[in-house]
């Protein structure tokens, strides 16, 4: 470990070897910080908060502190974060809301400066927040997802794998897998073609799931409509099959 004289460690913190913590940086009880990770300065991490293995953190972060949820009473709750994520400057991670709730981010995300995850949000592996992307409490962002500048998710919404929001966008329904939703209230461009291309998706595929965009964003069918069009005309297309679930699961409607 290599630990700056000027930081703070509560007595009960778990530090794993090869941690570097840089000048300034607070370090609560009940908090666990698994191999190889790096805080630069000022960085404060609350618990309980689990982090795992070959984090960086960046100046003035703050990891842990609890929900801002009105209904929050104190109750024990939880923050677990995967490994080899990068949080830049001034993010914020808050801790879940009910008892014993965890809010969870997974590996290898790039979170850009003055990112939020909110309290019991679940966002998956190898994600980016681009500066100030903001999630409220609840959300899922699901893999490969990004997330625009100055994005800002309503609670209880879900972004699809693959998906991307354009800058300064508002989203307030679910997005789904694989599109492109930009503006205020948002509305899916199209599909997220150079994502999709960049992950090595064969163009037969890009080809399908552009179809599949027609059919639900550009004919006449209403959505359960043309979910039954999708099964008839793409049976054994795994991602076709998971824009299906995605739609069919959906809580909130899909951004349209």
């Amino acid at each position: 470990m290599n630990i700056h004289p000027t930081a703070v460690i509560d007595a009960e913190a778990e530090i794993g070897p090869d941690v570097v913590i840089g000048p300034y940086c607070v370090i609560g009880r009940e908090v666990t910080i698994g191999a190889g990770c790096w805080l630069q300065n000022h960085v404060v991490v609350c618990g309980p908060v689990k982090v795992g293995a070959g984090n960086r953190f960046h100046a003035f972060c703050s990891i842990g502190q609890q929900t801002q949820d009105l209904k929050y009473k104190g109750e024990p709750t939880y923050l677990e974060i995967g490994d080899e994520n990068c949080f830049r400057e001034f993010v914020t991670v808050n801790r879940a809301t009910a008892v014993g709730s965890v809010t969870r981010v997974g590996n290898r995300g790039n979170f850009l400066a003055y990112s939020h995850i909110a309290h019991d949000c679940v966002v998956e592996d190898d994600v980016i927040f681009s500066n100030s992307g903001t999630l409220a409490g609840h959300v899922l962002v699901q893999e490969y997802a990004i997330i625009g500048g100055l994005t800002a998710i309503h609670q209880f919404c879900r972004i699809g794998k693959h998906a991307i929001t354009g800058g300064c966008s508002k989203i307030v329904q679910d997005v789904p897998p694989f599109m492109i939703a930009d503006g205020n209230p948002a509305v899916v461009r199209g599909i997220n073609v150079v994502g999709l291309e960049r992950r090595g998706v064969s163009a037969e595929t890009i080809r399908i799931l552009k179809e599949s965009y027609r059919i639900v964003y550009r004919s006449n069918l209403n959505t359960k409509q043309a979910v039954e069009e999708l099964e008839n005309n793409f049976p054994g297309v795994v991602e076709v099959r998971e824009l299906i679930g995605f739609i069919e699961t959906s809580q909130r409607g899909i951004v349209r």
